[in-house]
């Protein structure tokens, strides 16, 4: 038996990666801990989505490299960019995700598959339900890592979701590098019918949908959207990013989508779903962003007032075709974030102060600070429950609270 730590960074897919090392990893008799100097191995999952993130990964590994062992280094950027690991001759062995619990034991541990009991964080489950991406957009490194989408048979995903609910799981967070083409690599659109089945399993249990491109949703739009609004189980969540609001823009970023099928998505769901949350991401100075450019982002999103927005100034990646693009000065892209996250705080700010006064069905989700808990509302809002203990509430509670205030990105609640 070995003694493992593991360490992930970056996005909820990246993070069930994780979780599906370990459950293969405990199922084989391994057991974690929770400092890298008394594990007989260190794994770190890692992310390289900006340049700021790469000087991190760097920095951690060389900390990991000096507190254990042996140390296995994955993920986007160890796959996508190996080479840095060596260059600063950080000791350490680069592995795929998938042959990780093998080369902790030299291949004497089974791989992550559907019959291995699930390691959740907490009450919340998370199912990569595919690999991989059906764009070629023309700044992202991750694509590198993950490759062409790679879709497992729907029912071999609902078995793992029926696992976690097994195992104990009050939210099932979908995820994959665009969850919205899933099963395009065999010729169908297969997500609304795998959420339908994810949610016939029995059990009290919520369902969030994690990121899906506009272009995939938009083929699927009517359909997802009606499996949204028939489904209980399912939060009213879509995280679509836009990345712009300049056709011109999208064309250089390669990202496949016109500005009109995004808006199309948003109208659509707008026209099933009375209570629902738009999620969206903005890269503010993308090479050729001209002034206008950038005008015409801020417009869409005082048209579509997405309720979450994560606003992120262009970061080149090497190896990227973006990468070779003459850059915008610092300084635009500061002032060009600057107006973007002011605008967002204005629109995020006004969603959640529509909801003081309203009763609300939540689900609580995980511990807060202090006394306090987190909990998912149906829109998968976040609404913070103060003193908990007091009502009984833990994680995977459900109760009904009424909407007191917020705090610009996140409601305060009270039981009723």
């Amino acid at each position: 038996m070995a003694r493992y730590h593991i360490e992930t960074y970056g996005c909820t897919s990246n993070r069930g990666e994780s979780r599906q090392i370990e459950s293969a990893l405990r199922d084989a008799g391994h057991y974690p801990v929770d400092s890298p100097t008394d594990a007989d191995v260190a794994i770190m999952n890692t992310c390289t989505v900006v340049e700021k993130t790469e000087r991190n990964m760097l920095r951690r590994a060389k900390e990991l490299e000096q507190e254990t062992a042996d140390l296995i280094v994955t993920g986007c950027m160890a796959l996508a960019q190996g080479e840095l690991f060596r260059e600063e001759r950080v000791d350490a062995r680069i592995v795929h995700w998938d042959d990780v619990p093998s080369a902790v034991t030299n291949g004497e541990c089974p791989t992550p598959g559907p019959g291995v009991e699930p390691v959740l964080e907490g009450v919340v489950g998370i199912l990569p339900i595919a690999r991989g991406c059906m764009c070629n957009c023309s700044y992202c490194i991750t694509k590198f890592a993950t490759g062409r989408i790679d879709s497992p048979p729907v029912e071999e995903n609902v078995e793992k979701a029926r696992a976690l609910v097994h195992a104990g799981a009050k939210e099932i967070r979908v995820t994959g590098q665009d969850t919205g083409v899933y099963g395009w690599d065999e010729g169908e659109r297969k997500l609304p019918e795998l959420l339908s089945r994810i949610c016939d399993i029995d059990g009290d249990f919520r369902v969030r949908v994690g990121m899906a491109n506009p272009k995939g949703v938009h083929g699927i739009r009517e359909e997802l959207a009606r499996v949204f609004a028939e489904e209980e189980k399912l939060y009213n969540f879509l995280h679509a990013p836009v990345q712009s609001g300049s056709n011109a823009v999208l064309g250089d970023m390669r990202r496949q989508h016109q500005v009109s099928e995004y808006v199309e998505v948003v109208e659509t769901f707008d026209s099933r779903l009375n209570y629902w949350t738009l999620s969206t991401d903005f890269i503010v100075g993308f090479p050729t962003e001209e002034e206008a450019d950038h005008r015409q982002s801020m417009a869409l999103l005082r048209e579509t007032r997405p309720e979450k927005i994560n606003v992120t100034r262009f970061s080149k990646r090497p190896g990227t075709d973006a990468a070779r693009m003459k850059g915008l000065g610092g300084t635009v892209k500061k002032e060009r974030s600057k107006a973007m996250s002011e605008l967002k705080m204005e629109v995020v700010g006004e969603a959640y102060e529509a909801m003081v006064g309203t009763t609300q069905e939540v689900l609580v989700v995980e511990e807060g600070t202090g006394d306090s808990v987190k909990c998912r509302d149906e829109a998968y809002r976040q609404i913070v429950v103060q003193h908990a203990p007091e009502y009984g509430l833990e994680p995977g509670d459900f109760c009904e609270v009424e909407v007191t205030g917020h705090q610009t990105v996140y409601a305060f609640g009270e039981p009723v």
